[in-house]
């Protein structure tokens, strides 16, 4: 018998998962019991929820009475640190199934009679804001108990960011976080990737191809939020290819009033068609602006680049040619210039590489910065797969990023040099030593 037919055995198995039901339960215990014995992972997950640091305690299906009768919310986490404690309900929900806001407010009530601090839920729903949660609840449930949402990707990320990335310093607690990883990766665990643009999405592409769609259609506001949540799905991928925090480029009055940032994206889709927002990359050029025009049915990535402040137009264009050559020769480079309205010479990096010249404005003209973009054919698709909306997004930023943002070194003046001691004669009169105000005089 090959040894290579044979299945390793595997601290959670994906084997016998028969049913929603069986999903979620294992999908809810798995993870709260690795947070139970691996401490990096329950800080990384748990601490910007609020949670204090000490001993991480699970369980599953604790039993609650309510008006309603016993219920059995799917988990419980509670961390004790000497007299301190905090507590938080756990409800899971795996592959498409959604949060349903009248069992969120019978949960928050159990928490606020037992003196719980939150309520978390964790779906494969991804806010389009970090910190938002995806189903509406009553507010005046949240004076005392807090309630977060943590998508399935974002456990995934954390797991991953700290096994590969921070580090568990026991190596048996890092194997045990590596088997979660691989429980979350397969298929049939539940914690799907971003897989669909939802219902809306056809028939909102092809009123806005045909151009009678309004910002206040129905269906609309879905297709802008899943917008938002597939550059927040694009950027935990990327982050975790990278090992660092990749957020959506947002304000802070977006991030403060959603609402606003959706009737931006409502207008901007009723009058030309598309769809903007952007990413932001810790220590990058500049931020990951990609753009969904549904009308001409392109997907384009693009990034503002800071141009030199020194030297010749010439040398401003090659200093930025020189580090795409990497890029593919399709992707567009368009120079900005200083004090200047509209827009500036563009041409296709292929062109400029035999030509810098075709992108140097007059020598009377300042370049402030170029701009760089790769613009890629729409998959139409509402799915996964090929040829869907998703992948094209989700490819063309990894694609950009690892051609383009990732190559560029932004520009820094030179130190400035010193000026040379002039070398005088041995009896030179100590009333005629230079001052620092004097220009330096070569030797004769």
């Amino acid at each position: 018998m090959h040894e290579e037919s044979w299945h390793q055995a595997r601290l959670i198995p994906t084997s016998g998962i028969n049913g929603a039901q069986e999903q979620e339960r294992r999908a809810t215990s798995a993870p709260l019991a690795v947070l139970s014995v691996v401490p990096e992972f329950s800080k990384a997950l748990l601490a910007p929820l609020g949670a204090i640091r000490g001993t991480t305690e699970t369980f599953i299906e604790v039993p609650f009475e309510s008006p309603e009768g016993k219920v059995f919310p799917d988990g419980l986490i509670r961390i004790r640190r000497g007299s301190r404690q905090w507590t938080a309900l756990i409800e899971v929900k795996t592959g498409k199934n959604e949060l349903e806001a009248q069992q969120l407010e019978s949960y928050l009530d159990i928490a606020r009679a037992e003196g719980f601090d939150a309520l978390i839920t964790i779906s494969n729903e991804i806010p389009p804001i970090p910190g938002h949660h995806p189903t509406s609840v009553d507010r005046r449930k949240l004076r005392k108990v807090a309630l977060h949402h943590i998508p399935w990707s974002f456990v995934l990320f954390t797991a991953i960011m700290q096994k590969e990335h921070r580090g568990v310093s026991d190596p048996e607690q890092a194997w045990i976080l590596g088997e979660l990883i691989r429980y979350l990766e397969h298929s049939k665990s539940g914690a799907l990737e971003l897989d669909d643009m939802g219902k809306h999405w056809v028939s909102i592409r092809e009123s806005v191809a045909s151009g009678t769609f309004r910002a206040n259609d129905a269906g609309g506001a879905e297709v802008a939020s899943r917008f938002d949540a597939l550059l927040r799905y694009a950027g935990l991928r990327l982050g975790q290819q990278l090992g660092i925090d990749v957020t959506p480029a947002l304000t802070r009055a977006e991030i403060a009033e959603p609402q606003e940032r959706m009737e931006a994206l409502l207008k901007q889709l009723a009058s030309d068609g598309s769809l903007t927002g952007g990413l932001r990359i810790p220590h990058a050029v500049g931020p990951l602006t990609v753009s969904a025009d549904l009308r001409a049915g392109r997907v384009t990535c693009q990034v503002d680049i800071p141009a030199p402040q020194t030297g010749r137009q010439l040398t401003r264009v090659n200093w930025v040619v020189r580090q795409l050559k990497n890029a593919r020769p399709d992707v567009r480079i368009e120079t900005l210039i200083a004090r200047a309205r509209g827009e500036g010479p563009t041409e296709l990096l292929e062109k400029v590489r035999e030509d810098p010249k075709s992108i140097a404005p007059d020598s009377n003209r300042e370049i402030k910065g170029f701009r760089v973009a790769l613009s890629v054919a729409m998959g139409p698709k509402r799915g996964r797969g090929r040829g869907s909306f998703i992948d094209s997004v989700v490819e063309t930023v990894d694609e950009f990023y690892g051609d383009v943002i990732q190559n560029i070194k932004p520009w820094s003046p030179s130190p400035p040099k010193m000026r040379p001691s002039p070398e005088l004669d041995g009896d030179t009169l100590s009333s005629t030593d230079l001052s620092s105000q004097d220009q330096a005089v070569a030797p004769a």
